[in-house]
Order: structure tokens, then C-alpha cells, then sequence
């Protein structure tokens, strides 16, 4: 006899005996007068809840303010390579490890041949929120060379972290030949409580991509509070942004003297 017929045998076997004991029970119920045994009634197991885990104490380690000594440097210069690749993660938090004094060496990146290179550089001094990075930050913003993802990215970060030093880059950026960089700096802008931006936001309202000017008079409006025209930005044309920017120049002709920023609009509490 075969094991394959030894185990068809057995399956035809449990399959008989399965089929009459569901006969037998339901029987024997009634017949005991006991139909209710034919039932089966689910029971909750007893169960004890987890242990709510201990608190655990802050081990996170500050970054270090102290200058680099010179095996510092060559360490951090080792980093550089690293923030492209598996270990890039690692490299990063380093970085942030060392703090505001490996910025000047983090910044050699931004000048490497690596797109992903340069771009986590950028994300590394976004976490590492050091100032001192800003005007290297907005010559990458500000280079036309640079990939349009990785100049957006700069100028996110400048804004970030001192958008007092990014109006010139605003009004450079505001003029560019690809319309993503335009509608970048028209985005960015409004983060930028400063009059200097206003003249490149203008200029950017009959900009001949509409995207790009309905970006712009968003951040105008966010700015300035200026109660203009209104006038249907979503189908509009060329030549209907070009009247409808004049409005505008005719404005700040009148108060820019006097104009201030108004203060920045605070979130509405919850009911």
C-alpha cells in the first residue's frame, strides 16, 4: 500500500467520522431533552492587560558647540562622501551631532558632484537650524546651473532660517527663464516679511505662466492684506494679467512709502 493511498484512506476516514458525530449530537440533544447542548456558546478567555511600559529617561545628546579640533574636521570632511548612499541617515545625524561648527565643512557639499549629495546637505542644515548657513544656502538657490529641485530646496531652507537675507535672492530667482524657479520664489515669498519682495511679486502677476502669477498675487494678498479687484485668475490671459498687475504697481506707487507689513495672521482657536 502507498502513502499516498495511506492518507486518502485516513482523509475518507475523519471525513465519516466528522459527518457522524454532527449527526449524533443534535440527536442525543433532543432526545435528553437538552436541545440547547446543540449550540455552541463562545466563552471570553480571561485576559490581563499588558504592563504599561516605564518611562524612559532622555538620552538624547546635545549638539556640540565647541569648535572642531583639527581630527574633528578631517572626521567630518570623511562624512562628506557619505551623505549619498547606504549610510547617508548616519552621516546626517552626525552632522547634527557636531552642530553649528561642522557647518563650514558641511557646506563643501553643496558644491559636489552628487545631486542626492547636495540635496541631503541642504536637509542636514535645515535639522542642524544654524543661520550661518544661509548665504551659501542662496548662491545654490540662486544658480542656474543647479537643478531646479535642488534650487527650490535652498531657497525653502533659507527662508527658514533667516529669510531677512533672501530678499536678493527672491528678486534673482523672480526673473529666471524656467517657471518652476519663478513660482518657487513666488511661493517662498510670502514667508518673507519684508517690503523688498513686494516690487518682485508684482512684477510676477503677468508672468506667461498663470500658475506662476496666481502664486504670486496669493503671496501679495497673504503680505500685504491689500483688498484688490477681483477678477478671475483661473481663466485668465496674458494681456488680462497685464491689466490686472498695473492695478497693483498703481497701489504701491501710492503707499509704499507709508506701507508697513501688517503682523502675521494667528490660527483661529477651536470653538
Amino acid at each position: 500500500m502507498t502513502f499516498d493511498l495511506v492518507i486518502s484512506m485516513t482523509r475518507l476516514l475523519l471525513i465519516g467520522l466528522i459527518g457522524a458525530v454532527s449527526a449524533f449530537v443534535p440527536s442525543f440533544a433532543q432526545a435528553s431533552g437538552h436541545a440547547e447542548w446543540a449550540h455552541v456558546v463562545p466563552a471570553q478567555m480571561p485576559f490581563d492587560a499588558p504592563p504599561k511600559p516605564e518611562a524612559a529617561p532622555d538620552v538624547s545628546v546635545p549638539p556640540s558647540s565647541k569648535p572642531l579640533d583639527s581630527d574633528e574636521v578631517k572626521r567630518a570632511e570623511a562624512l562628506l562622501p557619505l551623505l549619498e548612499g547606504k549610510q547617508e541617515f548616519w552621516a546626517m545625524g552626525e552632522f547634527v551631532h557636531l552642530g553649528a561648527p561642522a557647518v563650514p565643512v558641511l557646506v563643501k557639499a553643496l558644491k559636489m558632484p552628487g545631486a542626492r549629495t547636495r540635496y541631503n546637505a541642504i536637509e542636514t542644515l535645515l535639522m542642524m537650524k544654524e543661520p550661518g548657513a544661509v548665504p551659501a544656502l542662496i548662491e545654490v538657490a540662486k544658480e542656474p546651473n543647479e537643478m531646479p529641485r535642488i534650487r527650490e530646496h535652498a531657497l525653502r531652507v533659507a527662508v527658514r532660517l533667516d529669510p531677512a537675507q533672501v530678499p536678493p535672492a527672491i528678486e534673482l530667482m523672480a526673473k529666471d527663464s524656467n517657471p518652476t524657479i519663478r513660482k518657487a520664489a513666488a511661493f517662498e515669498a510670502r514667508y518673507v516679511r519684508h517690503k523688498a519682495v513686494i516690487p518682485s511679486l508684482i512684477g510676477l502677476i503677468s508672468d506667461d505662466e498663470r500658475f506662476v502669477a496666481i502664486t504670486a498675487v496669493n503671496s501679495l494678498w497673504l503680505l500685504t492684506r491689500h483688498e484688490s479687484e477681483m477678477h478671475d485668475w483661473d481663466v485668465s490671459t496674458k494681456q488680462d494679467r497685464v491689466e490686472w498687475a498695473q492695478e497693483w504697481i498703481d497701489w504701491w506707487k501710492a503707499n509704499q512709502e507709508t506701507f508697513e507689513l501688517p503682523g502675521p495672521r494667528r490660527p483661529k482657536k477651536p470653538l
